[in-house]
């Protein structure tokens, strides 16, 4: 689909469509597991981070959630009833609204929320009184059937796109043998570093001189640029960053430049010389064990880093990791990408 024409939108205050309402706290301890869906300061899995049966706060379904604290401006369509924490704005609609609008309005809202991750905060009243761009109608009102019309042609045209991706595939992955690979425990492949602990409202950013790694899942984990610190000797390049919790729990990458770290994320730096590409094949591991068997705010990488978290991987004959079998195999991954990028550009 081309791009949008937005020169003749107008702005409108959040207000004008949402009634807003907060959240409200539910300690893990005061959890009953459920199926209601428990809507947290997360920016995946449509925001879900546990089911409950607790049912004193729960909020409509066909509302959006926003969060307003932690990952902030993250939103989602919510079609069931749920609770929402106190990091949580939940939108009302005040106008018929169905999925298709609701999914039009919400990257509009992440857009505006994403000023606020520099605050720390995006609150209630703040929402209310932000204000979107939309398409209006001859009358100068919102154009709902707009909205509407045009998220359900962007499926169709996503859909189609899909297939003829799957179409232009040339080859497709085989599933790997990993019948011989053994368990290594974290700390038998790194030194784990609890990392510089620093806070990125507080850093000095008139200098563009040192990455600052935070809890993040975009960018390499770097959050912002800042000035290097006297008499703090920021970490090498080569050494991994890893996400001990929060919404992109278990994010995992090698640093190619000097950094700095955040808060709650650890570095994991090699005991013996490995490859940039059997450290990508690693970092994926990490990422894929925390993501299946840890949960952000529930079981979070905190107290297992150091003691039992541990992946599966390759080994050799001897039992150790086979870094030249990763290497391989993450190269060989790249060239398949680099396939699909370029069959993408002829959709």
């Amino acid at each position: 689909m081309s791009k949008i024409d937005t020169s003749n939108w107008e702005h409108f205050p959040i207000s004008l469509f949402f009634n807003i309402a907060k959240g409200t706290r539910l300690t893990k301890a005061d959890m009953k597991e459920g199926t209601i869906r428990f809507i947290g300061a997360s920016s995946v899995n449509n925001g879900i981070t546990a089911y409950i049966s607790n049912d004193e706060h729960l909020h409509s379904k066909n509302t959006i959630t926003v969060t307003y604290n932690g990952s902030i401006g993250e939103a989602f369509y919510q079609d069931e009833r749920f609770w929402a924490s106190d990091d949580v704005n939940i939108l009302y609609p005040k106008f018929q609204m169905n999925k298709s609008i609701a999914m039009f309005f919400i990257p509009l809202i992440k857009k505006v929320g994403k000023q606020y991750a520099f605050i720390d905060k995006w609150k209630k009243e703040d929402m209310e009184n932000e204000f979107i761009k939309v398409p209006v109608d001859l009358t100068g009102n919102p154009d709902f059937a707009y909205m509407e019309s045009y998220m359900q042609n962007l499926e169709t045209e996503v859909s189609a796109s899909l297939i003829k991706l799957q179409s232009a595939r040339q080859s497709r992955n085989s599933n790997i043998d990993i019948s011989k690979w053994k368990l290594f425990h974290l700390y038998d492949i790194f030194e784990i570093d609890s990392g510089t602990k620093l806070d990125k409202v507080k850093m000095d950013t008139s200098l563009i001189e040192i990455d600052f790694v935070g809890r993040s899942n975009f960018n390499n984990g770097i959050t912002e640029k800042v000035k290097k610190i006297d008499g703090l000797v920021p970490y090498e390049p080569g050494n991994l960053t890893l996400a001990l919790g929060g919404a992109y729990l278990g994010a995992c990458f090698v640093q190619e430049n000097q950094f700095y770290t955040s808060q709650n994320v650890v570095v994991l730096i090699p005991k013996v010389k490995i490859s940039f590409w059997a450290k990508q094949f690693i970092a994926t591991a990490i990422f894929k064990e925390s993501q299946n068997n840890y949960q952000a705010f529930i079981k979070e990488l905190n107290a297992h880093i150091k003691r039992d978290f541990s992946i599966k991987l390759p080994a050799t004959p001897e039992g150790m990791p086979d870094y030249d079998y990763m290497a391989t195999y993450m190269k060989k991954m790249e060239s398949k990408a680099e396939h699909t990028l370029n069959s993408l550009k002829t959709l």
